[in-house]
């Protein structure tokens, strides 16, 4: 179930309702004045930096160990 954060643009007032309150939220109001945030999506993407970042890590510690393991076995 997603998550979103719904923002009014004149008032700043901010509602964090899930996929079925959003859906009663917005038959009563207009979208024009509210900004819609996914929670969720923008979680999942914060995760996949996060698993991004690790893997090039190591993707460039494996590299520098096969380097330095190369170098003192042939010279």
């Amino acid at each position: 179930m997603n998550k979103y954060k719904i923002t009014n643009l004149r008032t700043k007032k901010n509602y964090f309702l899930n996929e079925e309150e959003k859906e009663k939220f917005f038959i009563k109001n207009k979208k024009q004045n509210y900004n819609i945030t996914n929670l969720t999506e923008l979680k999942r993407i914060r995760y996949n930096k996060i698993l991004d970042t690790i893997q090039l890590t190591t993707l460039f510690f494996a590299i520098l160990i096969t380097i330095v393991v190369i170098i003192e076995k042939y010279y």
